[in-house]
């Protein structure tokens, strides 16, 4: 029943974003002049850095960007994408506005919101007029042009795919549970064998939105800005299992992973028997590198998970936008998607529609390896729809109030 309320909610605003796309376009500037204008330059990329596999796959961006275009991609590691978003705002009201300190930010979700809200990124739609654009497909995956329900504008480029999976060692837990209800008992009856990564970290703001999502079956107002909701009575649901669930946490719910690699670590070292993670393939990537046993396994909730695109986008005052462009346009690009999508380099799946590629990398993404850990495409096929982002602040503040003072 929730999943087609959620249909309905999604179908609701992508229109709008379909149209957005259609006019847009036509007012992209010249490829050519943007090549012209980056070759050379360097361009400051704030990204998350607590994942080596990830790290690695920019160091690799780095260098092919080096060959062709001369550009230096420094990776600004981050800690919390907010704190760029802060930097931004703080640059804005100094009166900073060129030459910025950050050319490219990875971002997605509340995020990308506040930015677009403030005015603080590029006005143009320059997302569409990138060469690597006509690999993707709006009609079969419109969340590339509306993020979190928040429509893009070409405001920012797709980068990969993301749904939230549940990571467990078959050997020790053969029936994990499937659903919020399940956990619930499973955590009740197995104390400190289950926790998630703290909020306000990504991955620990989604399990949150997850189990709002399931325990309240989806309400419509999930999918509305929060201030037309009453928002005591709709996540009263979510504080109540929480609650329940939080003495027999790991650690008795004193403390929390500050992440998802440090949950990997946990499940790895036997502390944990389930993790939290937003991506299908990073199971398979941590039993190749031998991080995880080769009984690792994943699954997702019978009602569906968590599922999104994460993007990059230029701030209005970068120093180098030129150069960015073509470093999204890069990491949109067939190579680079498909590097990225390897489960022994990143295992991000791509954004891209393989009926569009030339037949030769449609053979190349064939043959990627899946993963001994990772779920078929069909097998991931039940997905939910991100709330407002809006709602992220407020569950970030109220779970904190609640739950946050041993840590």
């Amino acid at each position: 029943m929730f999943k087609r309320r959620i249909r309905a909610a999604f179908a609701a605003y992508i229109l709008p974003c379909l149209l957005v796309f259609s006019v847009s376009i036509a007012s992209a500037a010249s490829w050519d002049d943007v090549v012209a204008q980056g070759h050379g330059k360097t361009v400051y990329f704030n990204a998350w850095g607590g994942d080596a596999k990830i790290n690695s796959y920019i160091k690799w961006a780095g260098k092919r960007l080096a060959a062709t275009h001369d550009i230096d991609l420094v990776h600004v590691k981050l800690t919390d994408t907010a704190a760029a978003v802060s930097r931004i705002l703080a640059e804005q009201a100094a009166g900073r506005d060129n030459d910025g300190t950050i050319d490219l930010l990875w971002v997605n979700g509340e995020n990308f919101a506040a930015l677009k809200r403030a005015g603080l990124l590029q006005d143009d739609s320059w997302v569409f007029a990138l060469p690597s654009w006509q690999f993707t497909d709006v009609e079969t995956l419109p969340a590339l042009i509306s993020d979190f329900a928040e429509p893009t504008e070409g405001k920012e480029s797709p980068w990969g795919r993301a749904q939230l999976v549940f990571a467990y060692d078959s050997a020790i837990l053969p029936n994990p549970p499937r659903s919020a209800s399940a956990l619930a008992e499973y955590i009740a009856t197995h104390p400190g064998k289950f926790t998630f990564p703290q909020p306000p970290d990504f991955v620990g703001v989604s399990f949150l939105k997850q189990l709002l999502i399931e325990l309240t079956q989806a309400d419509a107002a999930l999918y509305a800005p929060v201030s037309e909701a009453d928002f005591d009575a709709i996540t009263k649901p979510l504080w109540a299992w929480l609650e329940t669930a939080q003495p027999n946490l790991w650690r008795a719910g004193r403390n929390y992973p500050a992440n998802y690699p440090t949950l990997r670590r946990l499940l790895g070292d036997g502390e944990v028997a389930i993790a939290v993670s937003f991506n299908p393939a990073d199971a398979s990537a941590a039993v190749v590198s031998g991080e995880l046993p080769e009984t690792t396994r994943t699954y997702i909730h019978e009602g569906g998970t968590l599922a999104n695109i994460h993007f990059l986008a230029i701030p209005y005052n970068a120093a180098s936008p030129s150069a960015a462009k073509i470093v999204a346009d890069f990491m949109l690009s067939p190579e680079a998607q498909l590097h990225k999508a390897d489960p022994a380099i990143w295992g991000d799946p791509t954004v891209l529609s393989l009926d569009k590629l030339p037949a030769n990398m449609q053979a190349a993404f064939d043959a990627l390896p899946r993963g001994v850990a990772t779920l078929s495409p069909a097998a991931l096929d039940t997905t939910l729809a991100e709330p407002h982002p809006s709602w992220v602040p407020k569950l970030e503040a109220e779970w904190r109030r609640r739950f946050a003072s041993g840590n």
